[in-house]
């Protein structure tokens, strides 16, 4: 990790805060792990817009999509030395510093997207936003969607979970995750999102679980044939910025961060929508067969990850709480 801040600061591209080269009192760093064509990227030019303007112009964002910071774990370790300002992290990698994070990583969990974000809005989604902020030293400024996931693969169509035996599947680095796909029969491989294309050509992996979008600004569609509709996952992400780049700033600029948050998380979560149903029309041109399935043998399949995680994820209640919202 050392020798990649070394790396980043000798081209002048991490810093929380900047002066110098620039107009603006304060440049803010905003990181996140999608192609510049994902919603992320929507969310970050509308953080950029009101900020920039509130502040009139004393406050200027750089994006960086794509991983250029490095992975979501490395950005989020940078904000909490303040080498960096904004992020963009899953559930999945939150779990890492925030192990009740993990509930959200669940399979099946939320019945559709609407349970989903009445759990982020209400007191589920406040509490895993305070614990974000207490483990990982930094300020929440909202839960915004990465889509709803499905297995795909080269190898053959998944219908039901014994068809994932013996594959390979890239998933996220949660723990509960691994169970999840390692119940279902696969071999779950964790690894980074900007390795998994290379790993799909090399036959490193048989396949992954994303959303539609991923498939098609990745180019997935490249290098695999079946999607499965299992929609077994509705991924949450928090956008969080750096505790030692806020604690710095003037009190305006503060007040800023959090008008620009909340604007940003709207954009969002209303062009995600739109882009996972074109997306889903974009590959079909390409040939990518889509193959409904019964969820009832899959989500039988990982009720005994639901047990093995409980007190990782808050216990039994927690997890009837999400059910209940």
């Amino acid at each position: 990790m050392q020798k990649i801040l070394a790396a980043l600061a000798a081209i002048g591209v991490i810093a929380g805060l900047a002066g110098g080269a620039t107009a603006a009192d304060f440049v803010f760093r905003a990181a996140h792990n999608g192609n510049a064509d994902h919603p992320f990227q929507d969310g970050y030019k509308k953080f950029k817009e009101v900020i920039e303007a509130e502040t009139k112009g004393r406050v200027e964002v750089h994006i960086f999509p794509a991983e250029q910071l490095g992975t979501e774990e490395q950005v989020d370790e940078m904000l909490q030395m303040g080498t960096a300002a904004l992020n963009i992290t899953g559930s999945a990698a939150l779990s890492n510093w925030v192990p009740e994070a993990d509930i959200f990583n669940l399979p099946f969990i939320f019945r559709d997207l609407d349970h989903m974000y009445r759990v982020l809005d209400g007191p589920v989604g406040a509490r895993i936003a305070d614990a974000i902020e207490q483990k990982l030293d930094v300020v929440f400024l909202g839960w915004m969607y990465s889509g709803n996931r499905n297995v795909w693969n080269d190898k053959r169509p998944i219908l039901k979970p014994s068809d994932l035996d013996g594959l390979k599947i890239r998933v996220m680095g949660s723990p509960v995750l691994i169970d999840a796909f390692n119940a279902l029969g696969a071999q779950a491989t964790p690894m980074s999102f900007g390795e998994v294309y290379t790993a799909l050509q090399q036959g490193v992996i048989d396949g992954a679980e994303t959303d539609p979008i991923d498939l098609q600004v990745e180019k997935f569609y490249e290098v695999t044939k079946y999607v499965s509709l299992t929609g077994h996952m509705f991924l949450p992400a928090a956008l969080i910025f750096s505790r030692k780049v806020y604690d710095k700033l003037p009190k305006d600029i503060q007040t800023a961060i959090f008008d620009a948050g909340r604007a940003a998380t709207l954009r969002e979560r209303k062009v995600i929508n739109a882009k996972e149903d074109a997306a889903m029309a974009f590959l079909k041109t390409k040939g990518i067969e889509f193959f409904k399935v019964d969820m009832k043998p899959f989500q039988e399949a990982v009720a005994s990850v639901y047990k093995k995680n409980a007190d990782r994820v808050g216990g039994m209640d927690a997890i009837e709480q999400v059910r209940n919202q």
